[in-house]
């Protein structure tokens, strides 16, 4: 009789101890999610007071064009397309002297940086205006680099409009004044659905990195003033 109590209080209490931590869990959880869905918001907020059109946005000392997917022939993707083709549409206004292409070119089998500076020089475009970022892994390493290796103070940064608030943020909190041109010119398909859902995540990152953190790119090295030659960043 009395083992059956013990066990029968035992029981109560389990249910008592997993219901309050239940509860627990579910709160922490939902301050979690709120606080995710908060700075999401913040950054979201931030970048988009400097989104400009073409005829609206100052000139600058170099248009950013950040990397994207490049096909094992050299072909870049669609969205890497539309970004390219906008910054060419800006500097061809004069909107700025010189382009960064800022993109993966950490393997020797996957080289973003040549394909977007080869795009750019067919649409004739002097090597020398061209500079490449081969260590741009990241949108904020990318700003960060044109900041610190560049030497750029003043840029117009080239992505897609679900992209570009995260890179403009990134920027202004590294220091540099920072404006963005959205390149959407095509639907881009179900693909941007997770796009989407990833730039959550991506923002609340690069908001403990460049408000907080502040951690070096995986690369600094020598400056490559960008009011130079181009064709010092050259690989090839």
């Amino acid at each position: 009789m009395i083992e059956k109590r013990n066990k029968s209080n035992f029981i109560t209490f389990l249910k008592r101890y997993l219901k309050k931590f239940i509860v627990v869990l579910l709160a922490v959880l939902a301050i979690l999610f709120a606080s995710v869905m908060a700075v999401n918001i913040y950054v979201e907020r931030m970048g988009t007071k400097y989104i400009l059109d073409q005829n609206t946005v100052p000139t600058a000392d170099a248009i950013l064009i950040l990397g994207a997917y490049v096909y094992p022939d050299g072909t870049t993707s669609s969205m890497l397309t539309d970004r390219l083709t906008v910054g060419y549409e800006l500097y061809k206004e004069g909107k700025a002297p010189k382009i960064v292409v800022s993109g993966d070119h950490g393997r020797k089998e996957y080289d973003e940086v040549n394909a977007m500076k080869n795009f750019l020089k067919d649409k004739g475009v002097p090597s020398q205006d061209i500079f490449m970022d081969h260590a741009g892994f990241s949108t904020y390493e990318s700003v960060y680099r044109a900041r610190d290796i560049f030497q750029i103070h003043k840029v117009i940064i080239v992505t897609q409009d679900y992209h570009l608030m995260r890179a403009i943020f990134s920027a202004r909190e590294l220091g540099l004044e920072a404006y963005g041109i959205p390149s959407d010119r095509h639907d881009y398909g179900q693909a941007m659905k997770m796009y989407r859902l990833r730039e959550i995540a991506a923002r609340n990152k690069d908001f403990l990195w460049a408000k907080l953190l502040k951690p070096k790119p995986t690369f600094l090295g020598d400056t490559i003033p960008v009011f130079g030659d181009g064709r010092v960043t050259d690989d090839k």
